[in-house]
């Protein structure tokens, strides 16, 4: 793993400080890691919705779409029988 030192202000330092010890983090750079996992996550999910928002639907969202969605769920939640 490599190393990173990164300064603050009084003011962000104190911040982190107190975000470690309320939310369970056990040092700051697992709280700095967190939040470059969750910004990672979120740039991921801005390029995938860009993408989609650039392509053509596939079928009209109307009635039947959303029935095929909701019957898609609803398998997906069934119980799997073990015998």
């Amino acid at each position: 793993m490599s190393t990173m030192n990164i300064s603050l202000p009084d003011s962000l330092k104190s911040f982190v400080d107190k975000q470690v010890s309320e939310r369970g983090y056990g040092t700051s750079s697992e709280y700095v890691r967190e939040l470059i996992r969750k910004d990672q996550d979120r740039q991921h999910l801005r390029g995938m919705l860009l993408a989609g928002a650039g392509t053509a639907p596939a079928s009209p969202a109307n009635t039947n779409y959303f029935e095929g969605l909701r019957d898609r769920v609803r398998g997906a939640a069934k119980p799997v029988s073990r015998g």
